[in-house]
């Protein structure tokens, strides 16, 4: 039987567990916590945090906004907090990072939000697009795209930024 997936895209970063790990050891030792907010990463974040042995001691809880209805719901967002701005933007990723700190009281909110593919999203963004946000003691946010159309690739590659993006900034914060 032979594999007619699209390659995985390469992006250079530490896989998935990896980066998870290295995160929450910076934020055992700090006793720092965090909340996550995803969306076309599908919960691939929360996933690998939680993977980690000990991860109650940093991880609050997480959701996967995927619609509107679920931003309303889980995250209590309005129409007035959307006015002038939508999904699959850098300020939506830190609005959302944000919203998911504050509810839960973490320490750092981090989310993303993107068009995983194979086609693009209803905004016009073309697959592989995704902002990645961390709201905390410091805001930081970044936009990729992947060029690629393989969803599951592009799925973990969102996860990866977004804790590639984390690290960074946990680090920069030492």
């Amino acid at each position: 039987m032979s594999d007619t997936r699209p390659p995985a895209i390469d992006t250079g970063l530490a896989p998935l567990a990896e980066l998870a790990a290295h995160v929450g050891a910076k934020l055992r030792a700090r006793g720092e916590t965090v909340a996550v907010a995803e969306s076309s990463a599908g919960g691939l974040v929360s996933a690998a945090l939680l993977a980690i042995p000990g991860a109650s001691a940093y991880f609050l809880g997480g959701a996967v906004v995927y619609s509107r209805r679920a931003g309303r719901n889980l995250l209590g967002v309005t129409k007035e907090d959307m006015e002038g701005m939508r999904a699959e933007t850098e300020p939506y990723a830190t609005f959302i990072a944000g919203r998911m700190r504050d509810t839960l009281h973490a320490t750092w909110g981090i989310a993303e939000s993107g068009a995983a593919g194979p086609s693009g999203s209803p905004y016009g963004d073309a697959p592989g697009h995704v902002c990645v946000a961390v709201v905390g003691g410091t805001t930081r946010v970044r936009t990729i795209e992947t060029g690629g159309t393989n969803r599951p690739a592009n799925m973990e590659v969102f996860a990866r930024q977004l804790l590639a993006l984390f690290d960074e900034v946990l680090q920069a914060a030492s």
